[in-house]
């Protein structure tokens, strides 16, 4: 399996989805840590903030070398402002661009951008064709099936997007209303990779490496990204690569692997966001990291009730050490 998007190699074919509030630098860097994972993505920036210089945008900015490559996402409902933005975040060292044409979120949505396009297929070629003039790195579309059930549109919009020079497509498998209801629709997906030349990348519902290949298998994409199913487990894309490579099941992390691991992304992002605002972020990640941890109802009530980042870490530390002890004498007990 190869995965080639405007000239950019993307191997393993597995792509890391863009995220609101989570695909950040320190997440982005734990996913390409972990190994796996070929591409990862930005959180989405809108073209309008990016547009009116807004100065949060400047903190989104935040990629490095070692997460190469990565693409960053714009959405926006205005073809010159989209161009805007598309080229501001070329010119800030995006190997990619993608224009996001399936955000179902009301804010979004109400701006005429994300999923609302595909209810306006002639807008939304305009915004291809402003954004395919103002960037020279490959530019992709993210899109769903359509806007609700029994009105497919990603195969129209998928051949217009070929026709506008986008590099590639990625199709979720569900419609707008959906949200992440219901089971994501594969052979839709499928329709749209027969529909098109340029490379597909399937969205929804990848969450194990059974998953991964049964998605190959039914949408005959060329790539995989995976978005819900990466929280707190930043290993999934090596799992899912070794299993495509060898048929091999790798084990899944253990908790003692979680919490070393929740301790380094919360670090990181302590580091990118400040003390404050990243501990309230990591609250969100850490519901996910603590699964399958021993005593994680407790354990999450702890982190709930933390004022800080260094009373967060504490948590953490306390809960890793008495894991290590727990190992350490099942591991005595198993030698006598």
């Amino acid at each position: 399996m190869g995965l080639v998007i405007g000239g950019i190699s993307i191997d393993p074919p597995l792509v890391l989805a863009p995220m609101a509030g989570v695909t950040n630098h320190a997440f982005r860097v734990m996913c390409k840590r972990a190994g796996g994972c070929g591409l990862v993505s930005t959180e989405m920036f809108s073209a309008y903030a990016i547009k009116f210089r807004d100065p949060g945008t400047k903190t989104m900015i935040d990629w490095t070398e070692e997460e190469r490559p990565v693409c960053a996402q714009v959405f926006g409902g205005d073809p010159d402002t989209v161009a805007i933005g598309a080229k501001a975040l070329q010119d800030a060292g995006a190997d990619l661009v993608d224009v996001n044409m399936g955000c179902p979120v009301p804010k979004v949505v109400r701006s005429g951008s994300g999923a609302a396009l595909l209810k306006d297929l002639p807008r939304a070629k305009d915004i291809l064709v402003a954004a395919r003039e103002a960037v020279s790195v490959p530019l992709t579309v993210k899109m769903r099936l359509g806007w609700r059930q029994d009105e497919m549109v990603a195969v129209n919009l998928a051949q217009i997007a070929e026709k506008c020079g986008v590099d590639a497509i990625t199709v979720h498998g569900r419609y707008a209303t959906q949200s992440y209801s219901d089971k994501a629709d594969w052979s839709a997906i499928a329709a749209v990779k027969r529909s098109v030349e340029i490379p597909v990348i399937a969205n929804g519902d990848i969450a194990t490496p059974e998953d991964a290949l049964r998605a190959f298998e039914i949408t005959g994409c060329d790539g995989l990204m995976i978005g819900r199913a990466a929280r707190g487990d930043p290993w999934i894309f090596r799992r899912i690569s070794h299993y495509l490579s060898t048929g091999e099941k790798l084990p899944e992390p253990t908790p003692v692997e979680r919490l070393r691991a929740a301790i380094v992304h919360a670090e990181l992002l302590c580091r990118i966001h400040g003390e404050r605002r990243a501990a309230k972020e990591m609250r969100g990640h850490l519901v996910h990291y603590i699964k399958g941890v021993m005593g994680a109802a407790s354990l999450r009530n702890r982190i709930m009730k933390t004022e800080s980042m260094e009373e967060l870490l504490q948590v953490l530390r306390e809960a890793l050490e008495s894991l290590d002890e727990s190992v350490a004498e099942q591991a005595s007990a198993a030698k006598d």
